[in-house]
Order: C-alpha cells, then sequence, then structure tokens
C-alpha cells in the first residue's frame, strides 16, 4: 500500500465518519476503485485504525461540551454514564445477535464465515447506504422545527438509540452516526443532546471494535510474525494522523448543519452514494 493511497483512504474516513454519510461505504468504494481488496485483514485493520483517529478528533471536539453535560456533577456523571453502558449493552446485544444470525443462516454454505466478508459486497452497501439515507431524510425533513426537538434523553430512549446502533454494526452503509442522531431526533431529543450522545457513544463502541479487530488479525496467517505484524500497523498510525485533522473539520460541518436544520441533506448525500455505489458495481467494481 503506498503513501497516497493512504491519504486517501484517510482523508475519505476522516471526513465521512464524523458525517452520517457512512464512511466505510466511502472508504471501501475508494479502495475497491484503487485495487485493494477491503476484506483482507490488512485492509479491516487499517480500516479500524483510521476510526481510531476519528474518535480522537470526536474526543477532542466534544470535550467541552461533554465537561458541562456530563462532567458537572457526580449525579450527571453517573446518570450519563448509566444512559451510554445501558445502550452500548443493548447494541452488543443486537449487534452480536444480528452477526451469529448472519453467518449461521444467510453465509452456511461459505467455509469459516466471518461478518467481514460482507465488507466487500456492493450491493448490500448500496441497499444499506439506500436505507439510512431514507431514515436520515425523513428525520432531517420531519424534525426541521427546532422547537419539536427540546426533550432530555431518558433509559427508554437511551435503549432505542442502543439498538439502532447495533443494526448498524453488520452493514457497510448504514451509517451509525446518521441512524442514531436521527432515532434521537424522532424521539424528540434535542439536537445538542443526542449529538454528544451519539458520539459518546462512538468513544465507547471504538475500543472494543479494534481489540476484535486486532484479535482477528492475530489469527490469520498473515500474522505470523512480530516484523510482519509492526508493518501492517504502521500504515494505519499514519493514516490515523490524517484521519483526525480530516475529524476535526467534518464534525464542524456537521454540527453546523444539525443545529440549522439542514441534516436532510446529509440523507440526499446517501442517497446519491446509493447509486454511485451499485452503478460501480454494475460496472464491475
Amino acid at each position: 500500500m503506498t503513501l497516497f493511497q493512504i491519504l486517501i483512504l484517510a482523508m475519505v474516513q476522516g471526513a465521512a465518519e464524523l458525517l452520517p454519510v457512512s464512511s466505510s461505504a466511502h472508504v471501501i468504494v475508494a479502495e475497491k476503485l484503487m485495487g485493494l481488496d477491503p476484506t483482507t485483514p490488512e485492509m479491516t485493520l487499517l480500516l479500524v485504525m483510521l476510526h481510531t483517529g476519528t474518535m480522537f478528533a470526536v474526543i477532542l471536539y466534544f470535550w467541552k461540551s461533554w465537561k458541562e453535560s456530563f462532567f458537572s456533577s457526580s449525579r450527571a456523571f453517573v446518570e450519563a454514564m448509566k444512559f451510554v453502558l445501558a445502550a452500548t449493552l443493548v447494541t452488543g446485544i443486537v449487534g452480536l445477535a444480528l452477526k451469529h444470525l448472519i453467518e449461521k443462516f444467510f453465509m452456511k454454505d461459505v467455509p469459516h464465515a466471518e461478518i467481514e466478508l460482507l465488507f466487500g459486497n456492493m450491493t448490500l452497501i448500496s441497499i444499506s447506504l439506500a436505507v439510512a439515507g431514507i431514515l436520515i431524510l425523513f428525520a432531517g425533513l420531519k424534525t426541521r422545527n427546532a422547537s419539536m426537538n427540546n426533550r432530555d434523553l431518558d433509559m427508554k430512549e437511551s435503549l432505542q438509540v442502543g439498538a439502532i446502533q447495533g443494526l448498524c454494526l453488520p452493514f457497510r452503509g448504514f451509517s451509525r452516526s446518521g441512524a442514531t442522531i436521527s432515532t434521537g431526533l424522532l424521539l424528540g431529543i434535542s439536537r445538542r443532546k443526542i449529538e454528544e450522545f451519539s458520539f459518546a457513544l462512538a468513544v465507547v463502541l471504538t475500543p472494543a471494535v479494534i481489540i476484535r479487530e486486532v484479535m482477528r488479525l492475530l489469527k490469520t496467517q498473515h500474522a505470523d510474525s512480530a516484523t510482519h505484524l509492526a508493518s501492517m500497523f504502521m500504515p494505519g498510525m499514519l493514516g490515523m494522523v490524517f484521519s483526525f485533522f480530516a475529524g476535526l473539520l467534518a464534525l464542524k460541518w456537521l454540527s453546523s448543519w444539525l443545529e440549522e436544520g439542514r441534516w436532510h441533506y446529509f440523507g440526499i448525500d446517501c442517497l446519491c452514494a446509493s447509486i454511485v455505489v451499485f452503478s460501480l458495481h454494475q460496472a464491475g467494481y
């Protein structure tokens, strides 16, 4: 993998990860256009490392806001952690159950079936992008009036957001941030609160995903030496830096459009991306 390819993937990931347009789908399309295989352990590890860079961008961007909302008092912290951990637990249950269902029934004829083998399926990515786009478009148009979103998050709504996040995990193209924020908007949660909560969930979820991908990589024959393993981590470390700065810019864009009632535009982007992905698939990519 060349430095140019890493730079392109990092910029695409960083810009798209924190926008509700599915970074994974955009990165996978970029990989295919550059002749890379998105289903290999090396590429899934790179994608996770790029996610790590954007996770640090989220922490830096929201830190001041989180201090005011989550760390203003011990009571506020405990309450926020209850919601975040409960939502993450539901995410894990839904995501793992869906993963097991897909691998056992829909991939039963595939030897050593793993959900990651679907990451290069352009048809599935196209469908996921379309579903996410419709959800974002509907939520954005229905809640353009800011007065409709003035509620705080409670436990029931946290669990609902967590369940939606779980549905996103196996499908590249089904934007996590797009789905969770849209769900919160439809539940009447204030724009600022659901944005903070959605990205707090991302920060909690990302380390677990990183660990899983590292373990998956260690089990493959490609990781048969420490030197080779280190060589696979180096592109990811470089990509992390690029995706961090791209992520900060993307967050400013997302927050601006969300607060200004332009959320539905991201849905249009997903629908357009769905058409592009489907067209590329028909063209043989």
